[in-house]
């Protein structure tokens, strides 16, 4: 599948995920957030901050995320920050969500599963019970996803569906990057899955999966 933008025009029909913004805060910034999807998650890639709630203010550090309803919301930073917003249709029971880094490694440790391409990171090549989404802050390098390798920058979008392998495997440069597991389905196993540890995998298909 193609690898997809902010404005998420050519997402297929599957993808929970409808719309992502990167977002640069200036020191002792503050953002407006309209929250307008049914699940929306903000996930502070550097510095941190707090999100004003209707009751309260929730702290979020660097790599952390939170979860909110529809609304308008004032995200606050005492220095400067860059955070990625997030909106779509997902369920309660999701994966996980933070920031990843990826860099080239001379000799790769590789634990993950059997690749036929080049590679030159550490990076394993895995599966998931769910849907993931990798939104690229920085850097540049080449992602496989689903048996294809895509060139990818900052503000891509790699969307992987449940059951499909993915993985980084090279770099230009050290690449800096928010991942987002969307809702758990089948065994519903958490983390990252190998084919030589936890089973074959089973990826979804047809659209509407």
């Amino acid at each position: 599948m193609p690898v997809l933008h902010g404005e998420m025009s050519r997402r297929p029909e599957w993808c929970e995920l409808e719309h992502f913004e990167i977002v640069t805060i200036p020191p002792s910034g503050r953002v407006l957030w309209n929250a307008a999807h049914k699940a929306n998650k903000v996930v502070f890639v550097e510095g941190e901050g707090k999100v004003a709630l209707t009751t309260d203010m929730r702290a979020v550090s660097r790599g952390g995320s939170l979860d909110v309803s529809a609304g308008s919301y004032a995200i606050h930073t005492e220095g400067p920050a860059t955070v990625v917003t997030l909106g779509g249709h997902w369920g309660e029971d999701c994966g996980g969500a933070g920031i990843f880094g990826v860099q080239r490694a001379d000799k790769p440790g590789d634990i993950g599963d059997p690749v036929t391409y080049p590679k030159h990171t550490a990076f394993d090549r895995h599966y998931h019970d769910c849907d993931e989404y990798w939104i690229l802050v920085s850097g540049r390098g080449t992602a496989s996803s689903e048996d294809v390798l895509y060139s990818v920058g900052p503000g891509d979008c790699v969307a992987t569906r449940m059951g499909h392998h993915h993985d980084f495997p090279q770099v230009d440069g050290p690449v800096l990057a928010v991942f987002f597991e969307t809702t758990m389905r089948g065994a519903k196993r958490r983390g990252h899955l190998w084919e030589h540890t936890h089973g074959p995998a089973v990826p979804a298909t047809g659209e509407g999966e």
